[in-house]
């Protein structure tokens, strides 16, 4: 089972950050598949820890030590806040904590140290809540490549069919509605299987935060 913890923000929180979104993402006019591939409302996430491909009879384990964990922490008063980008490819919102934004960080820590034994992959060092929003496609991964190849040799390139900077900075001043967290999901991602060939993301455990 590939799977990762994470916090869901309510749906007046997603609805407010995608009537954001529409008013500042250009329509696509050009032909063929858009630039961008926004991430589908009901699948954005705050990951706290990402675990991989786990063996299916060590859900019960995790789940206990995510349950562990959550007892640990009183329910996170939260808002999405601000923008940025990963890797030149990635446009996401910022999340911060409004009591204790240290919190948030700790709890990550703890999620991802949850799965000692029974994931394979080294707990990320996560120090930057985010929710991602929107990916560039394949195509213009290779553009960009190519815009960039085209620079190092002194020629022009072609401007970008989707301007990130321009969208992280248009949202860089974005502040939703304040909700209160108070539950991990377990979630398992199907590849594939979701809206456009993206992935399906299916709870399987909610855990309660507080004691």
């Amino acid at each position: 089972m590939r799977l990762f913890a994470a916090l869901r923000p309510p749906l007046d929180v997603l609805d407010h950050l995608e009537q954001t979104l529409q008013t500042v993402s250009p329509p696509w006019l050009g032909a063929g598949p858009p630039p961008l591939r926004w991430v589908a409302p009901e699948q954005r996430h705050v990951t706290l820890a990402f675990y991989g491909e786990v063996p299916d009879g060590a859900l019960e384990d995790l789940a206990g030590a995510l349950t562990a964990v959550g007892g640990e922490y009183e329910p996170l008063r939260l808002q999405l806040a601000g923008a940025g980008i990963f890797s030149r490819a990635t446009l996401w919102v910022g999340v911060r904590a409004l009591d204790d934004d240290a919190a948030l960080v700790r709890l990550m820590a703890d999620c991802g140290a949850a799965a000692e034994g029974v994931s394979h992959l080294e707990p990320r060092d996560r120090h930057r809540a985010h929710l991602t929003v929107a990916r560039l496609s394949a195509r213009q991964h290779r553009e960009e490549a190519d815009r960039r190849r085209r620079s190092r040799r002194g020629e022009v390139p072609r401007a970008p069919s989707v301007d990130l900077p321009a969208l992280a900075h248009a949202l860089s001043l974005y502040r939703g509605p304040e909700w209160e967290a108070g539950e991990i999901e377990l979630v398992q991602s199907h590849l594939g299987a979701g809206r456009g060939g993206g992935p399906h993301h299916e709870v399987v455990a909610t855990l309660p935060l507080g004691r």
